[in-house]
């Protein structure tokens, strides 16, 4: 029996081709949409939205110390705007947590 399944080496190749292709394309597309006031204040909440939308379920799968450290690190990276401290901060309330048996 031939094997027909695709090697890792390819699956690699393919995602990062898509993903170099999806970049490729979306600042081609950006290139030809006027920036109006109102497309400027959706490219503005889209990190935020993204955020959101990735990071929430990922906490509440991990239950009181994913959710802590996800609201921790996001009050750090709202009030000193880096994100190093605010990845130290959820880490380590994650980890105190953990530690604590939550």
């Amino acid at each position: 029996m031939i094997d027909t399944a695709p090697g890792p080496w390819s699956v690699i190749f393919a995602t990062a081709l898509v993903t170099f292709l999806l970049r490729v394309s979306g600042y081609w597309l950006m290139a030809r949409v006027p920036v109006t006031p109102r497309v400027k204040r959706a490219l503005d909440a889209l990190p935020a939205s993204l955020f959101i939308s990735t990071v929430a379920p990922i906490a509440l799968k991990a239950g009181v110390a994913g959710v802590a450290a996800t609201l921790a690190a996001a009050a750090v990276m709202f009030l000193a705007k880096r994100e190093m401290p605010a990845l130290a901060t959820g880490f380590a309330v994650a980890a105190a947590l953990r530690a604590l048996g939550l």
